[in-house]
C-alpha cells in the first residue's frame, strides 16, 4: 500500500478564494465539493462541446488518414501527460502540510521530470511512429508532446486550485485554451497542414491554458529542494505515476495496435468513433475527477465516512451514464451521419461497442480517484496493470480477426470480464464496502432496457431524417427513463420549478 504525505491540518493556497473546508465534518466537505462540481460540470461540458464543434469542423476538412496520424501522436501525448509530473498534481491536492513548504520542491521536481521525459520522447518519436505503422506521424508526436513542458510549469499550481476547490479558475483557463486551439487548428487545416493542424492547435491551447492557470493560482514562483519533502512526494507520486503510465498505455494501446494492423485510414475511423463514445463520459468523468480526489481525501480521514460516499457516487454515476450509453449505441448511425457525414459510416459499428467501454472506464476512473484520495496509490497501479496485461493481446487478436470492429469488441470483453471485477475486488481490499449499493442499480437497468426499446421503435416510425430521429427517439427514451428512475418527489420539485419559471416569464412579458 502507498504512503500518503504529511498528515497535518489542510491549508489552502489562498484563503480569499477557497471554500471553507472542515476536514472533520462531512457536510462541509460535501458543500465544498458541490461548489467545485458545479463549475467542473460547466467547464467539462463547455470544453467538450467546444471540442465536439472543433472535431466536426476538422472532420469536414481533413481526411481519415489525417485523423489516423493524429491518433498516433495523441497516444504519445496522453502517455507523457499521465506520467511527466510524477503524480505531483495529486500529491499537491493530498498534501496534509503547509502548501508553501512543499511548493518549491514540487515545482523543481515537476519541471525537471518534464524536460527529461520530453527529451526522451523527442529521440523516441521516429521508432515509436514506425512501430505504430505510421512513420509520417513522427513530427506530430514531437510537436504534441511539447505540452508536457507546459504541464511541468503548471502542475503544482493546478494542484493548488483543485485542493481548494477553485474549479472555476481551471474552467476559465480551459475555455481560453479551447479558443486558442480552434483559432490555430482550423486555419492550418484549411491551408493544408493535415495532421499537424491538430498538433499545433493542441499546443497553442496548452500554452494559453497554462498562462491563465499561472495567473489564477497566485502562488509565489520559487524553486528549491528539501530532501524530506521530496522523499514524501515521491513515495506518494511514483506509484501513482506508474499507475497512470499504465493507464495511459491502457487508454492508447488500441491506437498503436489498430494503426499497426489496419493502417492510418482505418485508425482514423476508429479514432472518430472513440471520440464520440467519450463525449458524455468525458464531460461527467472530468467534472467528477476535478472534485473527487480532494473529496475522497478528506473523507478518508474519518473512519466510516468513505464507503457511504462511494456508494452514493457510484449509484448516481451509473444512473446518469447508462441512458447516454444506450442512446448512443442505438442511434449511432444517426449521430455519425448527422454530425460528420456519410463518408464516416465505417465508424458506426465501432461506436456501438465503444460506448460500453466508456461507461466501464468511468467506474474504473472513479475507483482510481478513490484509491488516490485514500492514499493507496499502489492499488491503483495493480488495477491498471491487470487491465493492460489482459487488453493488449486481446486487441491484437481482435484487430487481426475483424479490424477496427474486432478491436472494439476486444476492448469491451476485457473491460467487462477483467477490469470491472478487478476494480470491485481492489475497492473491497481498500476497505470500501459496496454491498448496499447493488440493489439500487436494478431500477436504472430496467429503465435503460425499456428506454432502448422505445428508442428503436420511435426511430423506426419518424422517417429518414437523422436529425428528426435523434430528437424524437432520444427525447422519448429519456423521458421514459427519467419517469422510472427519478424519485417522485424530485420530479414534482422539477415540475414546480419549471412552472414557476414559466409563470415568471409570462408575468414579465405581460408587464
Amino acid at each position: 500500500m502507498g504512503t500518503a504525505p504529511h498528515r497535518a491540518p489542510t491549508e489552502v493556497s489562498d484563503p480569499r478564494d477557497a471554500t471553507e473546508i472542515a476536514p472533520s465534518h462531512v457536510e462541509s466537505i460535501a458543500r465544498a465539493a458541490r461548489h467545485g462540481l458545479r463549475w467542473s460540470v460547466v467547464g467539462a461540458f463547455a470544453t467538450r462541446l467546444g471540442g465536439l464543434a472543433l472535431g466536426v469542423a476538422l472532420a469536414r476538412i481533413l481526411t481519415p488518414t489525417d485523423f489516423g496520424l493524429y491518433a498516433v501522436g495523441l497516444a504519445a501525448m496522453y502517455f507523457v501527460m499521465h506520467v511527466n509530473d510524477v503524480g505531483l498534481i495529486a500529491a499537491t491536492v493530498q498534501w496534509r502540510g503547509k502548501l508553501e513548504d512543499m511548493a518549491p520542491t514540487a515545482t523543481t521536481l515537476a519541471l525537471l521530470f518534464s524536460v527529461v521525459i520530453y527529451a526522451v520522447f523527442w529521440v523516441a518519436a521516429p521508432p515509436l511512429a514506425s512501430f505504430a505503422g505510421n512513420p509520417a506521424a513522427t513530427p506530430v508526436i514531437r510537436l504534441l508532446t511539447t505540452v508536457m513542458l507546459v504541464d511541468g510549469v503548471t502542475a503544482v499550481r493546478v494542484g493548488s486550485l483543485l485542493r481548494s476547490f477553485q474549479q472555476h479558475r481551471i474552467t476559465i483557463a480551459n475555455l481560453f485554451g479551447l479558443t486558442a486551439n480552434a483559432a490555430v487548428a482550423i486555419p492550418l487545416a484549411i491551408w493544408g497542414a493535415g495532421a499537424m493542424s491538430f498538433a499545433a492547435g493542441q499546443v497553442a491551447g496548452a500554452v494559453v491554458t497554462g498562462c491563465v492557470v499561472l495567473r489564477a493560482a497566485r502562488m509565489p514562483w520559487r524553486f528549491g529542494f528539501d530532501r524530506t519533502i521530496a522523499k514524501d512526494l515521491m513515495r506518494f507520486g511514483v506509484p501513482l505515476a506508474i499507475a497512470l503510465g499504465v493507464e495511459a498505455v491502457l487508454l492508447n494501446a488500441d491506437y498503436i495496435v489498430v494503426g499497426r494492423i489496419t493502417g492510418a485510414t482505418a485508425l482514423g475511423f476508429y479514432l472518430l468513433a472513440f471520440n464520440v463514445s467519450s463525449w458524455a463520459p468525458g464531460v461527467i468523468g472530468t467534472a467528477i475527477r476535478w472534485v473527487s480526489v480532494p473529496s475522497f481525501s478528506r473523507l478518508s480521514e474519518n473512519e466510516g465516512d468513505l464507503s457511504p460516499a462511494v456508494q452514493r457516487s457510484v449509484t448516481v454515476l451509473f444512473a446518469v451514464v447508462l441512458p447516454i450509453a444506450i442512446l448512443t449505441a442505438v442511434l449511432a448511425p444517426e449521430i455519425i451521419g448527422f454530425l460528420y457525414g456519410g463518408s464516416w459510416a465505417p465508424s458506426v459499428p465501432v461506436l456501438r461497442f465503444l460506448v460500453v467501454l466508456g461507461a466501464v472506464r468511468m467506474f474504473a476512473q472513479l475507483t482510481v480517484d478513490i484509491l488516490i484520495g485514500a492514499g493507496v496509490t499502489r492499488s491503483a497501479l495493480w488495477l491498471n496493470l491487470g487491465w493492460t496485461v489482459a487488453l493488449v493481446p486481446a486487441l491484437v487478436i481482435g484487430a487481426n480477426r475483424d479490424g477496427i470492429r474486432g478491436a472494439a469488441i476486444a476492448h469491451v470483453l476485457v473491460a467487462l470480464g477483467v477490469a470491472l471485477p478487478l476494480a470491485v475486488v481492489i475497492l473491497r481490499r481498500a476497505g470500501v464496502q459496496l454491498g448496499p449499493m447493488w440493489s439500487t442499480l436494478v431500477r436504472p437497468i430496467v429503465a435503460g432496457l425499456l428506454a432502448a426499446v422505445v428508442c428503436v421503435l420511435v426511430a423506426g416510425l419518424v422517417g429518414d431524417s437523422d436529425l428528426v430521429k435523434l430528437i424524437a427517439a432520444g427525447v422519448s427514451a429519456l423521458v421514459l427513463y427519467a419517469a422510472i428512475v427519478v424519485p417522485q418527489d424530485v420530479r414534482r420539485r422539477w415540475v414546480g420549478q419549471a412552472t414557476a419559471s414559466l409563470a415568471g416569464v409570462r408575468a414579465r412579458e405581460a408587464s
